[in-house]
């Protein structure tokens, strides 16, 4: 006699209770899990073809556009995503990655899924504007640094541009 097993497969969401799109900007917690090889190329939601090597997304909440920096609670590591589809319509889930970005956090193709926290950087909103969201404030100060670094490296190769030229 074989032991019980869990349901092999998630329960999938009928289009009847999909979920109104979140323009808060508020980080939410959930699990996580990747496109499938199948879906390479296909046309997303925006009519963009799924690369499964680029940094885009699907949520059922937020906007198709939203910039957000996703964490992967187990490892810690975090990429920033594109929401750019719709789904995942498997209940519990809040985002699907591409196979990329899910290497570059750390789920891997055994695991399959994983929990993580999405925190939205720019959220568009429907009047054309853009919303700051949560991530936004932690992201500012790593990002004007590096602006920062930038701008004294191309002064630093310009005096010794211009050094070498009264030479």
């Amino acid at each position: 006699m074989r032991p019980h097993r869990a349901r092999a497969h998630p329960v999938r969401i009928p289009v009847s209770e999909h979920a109104r799109a979140d323009f808060s900007g508020r980080e939410r917690t959930g699990v996580a899990s990747f496109y499938a090889r199948f879906f390479a190329g296909r046309a997303m939601a925006n009519g963009a073809p799924m690369n499964p090597h680029g940094d885009n997304a699907a949520s059922r909440t937020l906007p198709l556009g939203t910039v957000a920096k996703v964490t992967n609670l187990k490892t810690g590591k975090s990429a920033l995503i594109t929401i750019q589809d719709r789904g995942p319509y498997v209940r519990g889930r809040i985002v699907d990655l591409s196979p990329a970005t899910a290497h570059k956090i750390g789920i891997t193709r055994r695991e399959g899924i994983s929990r993580v926290v999405v925190a939205p950087v720019a959220v568009p909103l429907p009047d054309g504007s853009i919303k700051r969201g949560v991530a936004a404030r932690s992201l500012k100060r790593p990002l004007e640094r590096a602006a920062r670094a930038r701008r004294r490296a191309r002064e630093l190769f310009a005096e010794s541009e211009a050094d070498s030229a009264r030479r």
